[in-house]
């Protein structure tokens, strides 16, 4: 059996196949050896959570399964075959027999002007870190010059997107920066402006209400300045125009509007949905042998009506949850069980120990109780032991000691050797 993405979704299919079918020969095929538990990349960027303790190794984490560090090219049907390029030397073939697809997500771009170019996205570990090593760079580049209009340009952060990603990633860095800002005496007077836009009326899509009303309230009262009704019309290297007619100078462009399927998904063949999605039925199949699930697939859920899942992490692991019992069940002759998941709930942290969060539709915290139920549930869903206890000990740590504020943007960049002298 293949499966076609180590993310959160096909990793989580090879672990729970390990338990329930031994008997399955596993082959995993991703560009990267570990799986990134995304609701804890804000945390990851402002250096509460070590980066390293955000991600899960594939191989400690999927021990029965076999991992190919490689990029899915192809998918050819008729000869049941995967085209795979590995990072050095030649592309091969990897045959299958079952064929899983989870091939997640990228960031979903808008046509704007400036905005490859610019703006920086908010979906791996590596974008986290660069980030943070940027908005500590804007701090002392701002500590370095004396004009008071570059300065605000510096200390002016834009965030694109109010969806979970882009409150929480905005919450983060500015208790972030805020805490580095008693370092710098020369701007720490300086006002620093923190901008969210967002096309919709509202914040946090799914918590609508008093709960969402409750975490704008809060961004707002910190000074954040929220946006909305807003898009960007153009980016440029001074700053952004906003659709209001604004143009806000900055050096600090962050995108997180959405994301859109794996581009590959549509070179499979297979059929999709008016979103790029394959096309799955109650069971998760999308074909004789082939199943699909997570950000690139449409799974209709039975406990919604039919209507296709969000692309949550929580809803991802209960796809896999299904998808396991389902694949085993195949090779056991057994019943298919029908895909049903009822949303335990919506959780955000928004900084400074406060947070929100719904279970259940009926049960709704904010502040402390919620900033702490956030975390106790993200630390319950965060696969190995091991992982868990590196992560209280950061949250711990942090308890007892002020944050790191250290630059490291040459990290993963080695300056090259010096030339033998003469």
């Amino acid at each position: 059996m293949l499966i076609l993405g180590a993310g959160f979704a096909g990793s989580y299919v090879a672990r729970l196949l390990g338990k329930r079918a031994p008997e399955l020969e596993v082959t995993l095929v991703d560009p990267r050896n570990y799986m990134l538990y995304t609701p804890l990349l804000p945390e990851a960027a402002s250096g509460t959570v070590e980066p390293r303790h955000a991600v899960v190794p594939v191989r400690v984490m999927c021990p029965k399964a076999r991992l190919l560090l490689g990029r899915a090219t192809a998918v050819d049907m008729a000869t049941r075959t995967v085209a795979v390029q590995p990072a050095e030397g030649e592309p091969f073939e990897e045959g299958f027999d079952t064929l899983v697809v989870a091939l997640g997500a990228i960031a979903r771009t808008a046509p704007v002007p400036g905005l490859v170019e610019h703006a920086v996205g908010f979906k791996t570990i590596a974008e986290a870190i660069h980030l943070r090593n940027h908005v500590l760079q804007q701090l002392e580049l701002a500590s370095t010059v004396d004009d008071p209009a570059e300065r605000r340009r510096r200390l002016t952060f834009v965030f694109v997107g109010g969806g979970y990603a882009g409150v929480e990633a905005m919450a983060e860095l500015e208790d972030l920066v805020r805490d580095a800002s008693r370092h710098y005496p020369s701007v720490r007077n300086v006002p620093r402006r923190w901008i969210l836009a967002d096309a919709a009326d509202h914040i946090l899509n799914d918590l609508r209400g008093r709960l969402g009303e409750y975490a704008a309230d809060q961004l707002e009262k910190r000074g954040f300045d929220l946006r909305l009704n807003t898009v960007l019309r153009a980016v440029d290297a001074d700053g952004v125009e906003l659709s209001d007619g604004e143009h806000v100078p900055t050096a600090t462009i962050v995108w997180t509007a959405g994301v859109r399927p794996n581009p590959l998904v549509a070179q499979l063949g297979m059929p999709l949905d008016e979103r790029s999605r394959i096309v799955v039925d109650e069971h998760l199949q999308a074909g004789e042998g082939v199943w699909a699930l997570g950000d690139s697939a449409a799974v209709p859920n039975a406990a919604a009506g039919g209507a296709t899942d969000p692309p949550t992490c929580q809803h991802a692991l209960r796809q896999a949850r299904t998808l396991a019992r389902n694949i085993a069940a195949a090779a056991h002759g057994e019943k298919l069980r029908t895909y049903r998941y009822r949303m335990l709930g919506q959780a955000a942290t928004l900084g400074r120990h406060k947070g929100v969060f719904e279970a259940l539709g009926a049960f709704r915290f904010r502040g402390f109780p919620g900033w702490w139920l956030t975390r106790t549930y993200h630390l319950y869903q965060l696969p190995l032991m091991s992982r868990r206890t590196r992560v209280v000990s950061d949250w711990t740590v942090g308890l007892f000691f002020r944050r790191d504020v250290v630059e490291l943007g040459s990290l993963g960049r080695p300056e090259p050797l010096e030339p033998p002298a003469r």
